[in-house]
């Protein structure tokens, strides 16, 4: 069954001008709307910068509407009171904020779609597991993902976490494993979504299977940024071994696992650390870096405009992830399009992405191991000019792959499938 289907989603994150969940929204409501008619509910804050994209976009504008929840004090906000609350042991407010927003969010698309009729739903983000929502109830084929969430930190890795992370993410799992178990929302939302789920990496698909015995379909959560390079940067003989690494300075980042390599490698070698972002983590972690005696070797650039951070991490040689509990982080597709080769942990959404032709993934039983192994991966590509430049090739040619109109393509079929489902 082929066609243009009108579509109901539920996109509570979606601006076309931030990263991370917001713009996984924006970006597969972009997409999809190219073969859709799309009816999207989405949180009121984020209405002047979708109105104000839309005006700018008359072809997307004409396919996609937007609905926005009456915002109400209870409705999370970016405010000063909120950014408190989310960034302190009282985060778990913010969830059940996002719940109530969801149960006032069925009320309104149950009047939308007595109004116009939707084929199916379709539940984005928060890509959350807890958080289906409520319009799996409605009486329509149901899709949902991509899906997150559902993984653990593994418990090796605390030590790198600090007090404070190791007490944040020991909280997390004990949850995380409670809400697997109990929480019915998930359970009854997977039974409805049978055939239409979405998981964001492997390791999310078979903790689904694992925990709700459903089948998924994995679909990268993120699309390659706008910004592509035409070619990659070359080191020239003798010079300095440029290398990068962002994201939010936080516990789980775990940039100190980089600094500790960087520090086994050996004082002959000539490079320099370029470190985008800032957070709660940032004056510790400078004091790492100082204590390693590499201080003098790291450039802390704090948060830089995006066409800024861009072109630093293009001019880099390599591109270093260490995160701990991810899914895909948006910096991954980033530094891949820029013709960067990456190194990172086995693990989580970098599994799926970065492979033997793009970058080297670094096993991870252990800290001290990996600190090891990830200084003998730097080490290997500073030696061995040849080996970087063609990772680089490949980074430009693998980003390729996660194209939104290629996750287009694998959500049609979906959405076929689902609603032929339902005529049967």
């Amino acid at each position: 069954m082929k066609g243009r289907f009108n579509v109901l989603v539920s996109a509570y994150a979606c601006n076309p001008y931030k990263g991370s969940e917001e713009g996984v929204g924006w970006g597969w409501v972009k997409t999809i709307s190219k073969y859709h008619e799309l009816y999207v509910i989405a949180a009121a804050y984020h209405r002047k910068d979708i109105e104000k994209a839309l005006s700018n976009d008359p072809l997307l504008s004409a396919h996609v509407h937007f609905f926005y929840v009456p915002h109400k004090p209870w409705h999370y906000a970016p405010t000063g009171g909120w950014k408190f609350i989310e960034n302190s042991i009282f985060k778990p407010i913010m969830n059940y904020a996002y719940r109530i927003w969801q149960r006032d969010a069925y009320a309104l698309a149950k009047e939308l779609h007595g109004q116009h009729h939707f084929d199916l739903v379709h539940q984005i983000t928060y890509v959350g597991f807890r958080f289906p929502g409520h319009l799996w109830k409605l009486n329509i084929p149901f899709v949902w993902g991509p899906i997150g969430g559902l993984e653990n930190t593994p418990w090796r890795f605390f030590p790198v976490l600090g007090l404070s992370g190791s007490i944040y993410y020991a909280g997390r799992n004990i949850l995380n494993s409670l809400d697997k178990r109990f929480l019915s929302g998930p359970k009854q939302a997977f039974k409805k979504a049978q055939g239409g789920i979405i998981a964001a990496t492997e390791g999310i698909r078979r903790e689904i299977f694992r925990c709700f015995g459903e089948e998924s379909e994995v679909i990268c959560e993120i699309g390659p940024p706008s910004e592509r390079a035409l070619n990659h940067s070359l080191r020239e003989p003798g010079e300095k071994l440029r290398l990068s690494w962002s994201g939010l300075h936080l516990p789980g980042k775990a940039l100190p696992l980089l600094l500790k390599a960087l520090a086994k490698l050996s004082a002959d070698l000539n490079w320099q650390l370029d470190i985008l972002g800032k957070g709660p983590c940032t004056a510790k972690w400078q004091k790492v870096a100082s204590k390693l005696g590499i201080g003098n070797k790291c450039r802390w650039h704090g948060w830089l405009p995006r066409d800024k951070a861009v072109s630093i991490v293009h001019r880099s040689h390599i591109f270093v992830i260490t995160s701990l509990k991810d899914l895909t982080s948006t910096v991954l597709l980033e530094a891949l399009s820029q013709g960067v080769p990456v190194l990172c942990p086995d693990h989580c959404g970098f599994s799926n992405v970065v492979t033997a032709e793009c970058g080297i993934k670094v096993p991870i039983q252990s800290l001290r191991q990996f600190e090891a192994d990830l200084a003998s991966a730097i080490l290997d590509l500073a030696e061995d000019e040849e080996r970087r430049r063609s990772l680089a090739h490949g980074a430009l040619k693998r980003v390729n792959d996660f194209s939104w109109e290629i996750k287009a393509a694998a959500v049609n079929k979906i959405y076929e499938r689902v609603i032929t489902k339902k005529l049967l």
